[in-house]
């Protein structure tokens, strides 16, 4: 009995003794694995916030201006392809053609794909060319070849609109203006023409960010401007070339900006050129538009790393390697959301080295963002508009699970006025 006793003892007491270690090891691991992925996150998180807060400071001085190498008036082949848009479509054609620019030297073709035949007749009676369109699969890259393939070689800038966009009067020339100065592709200001919901007013803040970021910003730093799929101007011919080798569902801005950077273009930024557009209304069409930018951001991002790694080292194309990592960034709505979520949650942790981290990362954002803004934006309504961000944020965040395949596919945003919002 004396011998059981004490083997049972010595037994339970080892067998505590382990699960003490066992247990340790366990809460050491996970421990460990926590620091890991907070030690990940700040790297990838904080790469994304010192870029926006340098660009952003960027922004506050002036963009410095080529002088002019070449001046005089070229010959525009202004583009606007558009799906179904019937509904705007009249209005934008009759707003092109008022442009103060030599009426012999700028043609509005509008490449009409699936339009009403009334919408056709209507716009055969102005002095436009009208190309009609049809695919199986619409996309836009799609149609504008089609169109290049149709006109002749006899223009200099090809410009590319939205079947929603409105150009101020001087926009064209403000367009040639950056040519003359020996530039190849030049990105226009485009800025929101309606401001009706809470989520219109933060989509168009949000491109008033992207404008101050990675256009003036990149442009102030010798980079290059973003472009952002309309209110762009190329060069006719090597446009013309680079389209035929394009066929992108979705995002083919991007793939234009890949190439271009890439071959040594540096793609110009006319601040004073001012492009109308209409912001999205509602959070359906917020989503799916959101959804495909995403998605085109997700795979020219996978498409391009390799590349571009190898362009800086061999050739130092610096341009093209920041744009590539730019594509891994997160959009600024779930940047700031997940800030945030980090921040509070940083108040309970352990570690005071990472709550120091996590509150200079948010106010750095946070600032960044502050000077992006416009001034005219701070207003009532812009401050009634800040309710919606936890829901575009959340909006956002079930966006990044269903990229699966979306840049495969065309999503129309529907487009419901015309006119410029007084």
């Amino acid at each position: 009995m004396l011998i059981g006793k004490v083997i049972h003892n010595c037994f339970f007491s080892t067998f505590r003794t382990n699960y003490s270690i066992l247990f340790f090891i366990d809460q050491f691991n996970l421990v460990m694995i926590f620091l890991i992925l907070q030690v990940l996150l700040i790297i990838y998180l904080g790469t994304i916030t010192f870029y926006i807060f340098t660009i952003s400071v960027a922004s506050l001085f002036k963009q410095k201006l080529k002088p002019i190498i070449l001046k005089k008036n070229r010959k525009f082949a202004v583009l606007i392809p558009g799906f179904k848009e019937d509904q705007v479509i009249l209005e934008v054609a009759k707003d092109a053609i008022s442009q103060d620019y030599p009426n012999n030297l700028f043609d509005i073709i509008i490449i009409a794909d699936s339009f009403l035949p009334d919408t056709i007749a209507q716009l055969k009676r102005l002095p436009i060319t009208v190309f009609e369109v049809s695919f199986e699969n619409s996309t836009k890259s799609k149609s504008i070849n089609k169109a290049l393939s149709l006109l002749p070689d006899d223009y200099d800038i090809a410009l590319i609109l939205d079947a929603d966009n409105l150009m101020a009067k001087n926009f064209l020339s403000k367009i040639n203006d950056s040519f003359s100065r020996g530039f190849l592709c030049v990105q226009a200001h485009r800025t929101a023409k309606n401001t009706e919901t809470s989520i219109a007013i933060l989509d168009a803040i949000s491109e008033e960010i992207n404008n101050k970021l990675f256009r003036k910003g990149h442009r102030v730093l010798g980079l290059s401007s973003a472009l952002i799929g309309s209110g762009m101007a190329f060069d006719f011919r090597n446009y013309k070339n680079i389209m035929q080798n394009i066929h992108a569902v979705g995002g083919f801005d991007k793939e234009l900006e890949l190439i271009l950077i890439k071959s040594g273009i540096k793609i110009e930024y006319c601040e004073d050129a001012i492009l109308f557009d209409e912001k999205v209304s509602e959070s359906v069409n917020f989503s799916n538009q959101r959804r495909r930018w995403l998605s085109a951001q997700y795979v020219y991002f996978k498409l391009s790393i390799g590349s571009a790694f190898y362009e800086l080292v061999q050739h130092g194309n610096f341009d093209y390697f920041v744009k590539s990592i730019q594509f891994s960034f997160l959009p600024r709505i779930l940047l700031v959301g997940f800030l945030s979520i980090m921040l509070i949650f940083s108040f309970f942790m352990d570690f005071s080295i990472f709550k120091i981290i996590w509150i200079v990362l948010f106010f750095m954002c946070f600032l960044a963002l502050l000077i992006a803004v416009p001034k005219h934006f701070y207003n009532t309504a812009t401050f009634k508009a800040l309710i919606k961000i936890p829901q575009s944020f959340f909006i956002m965040f079930i966006t990044l699970f269903k990229l699966h395949k979306a840049n495969e596919k065309f999503i129309h945003t529907q487009h419901g006025s015309a006119k410029k919002q007084q």
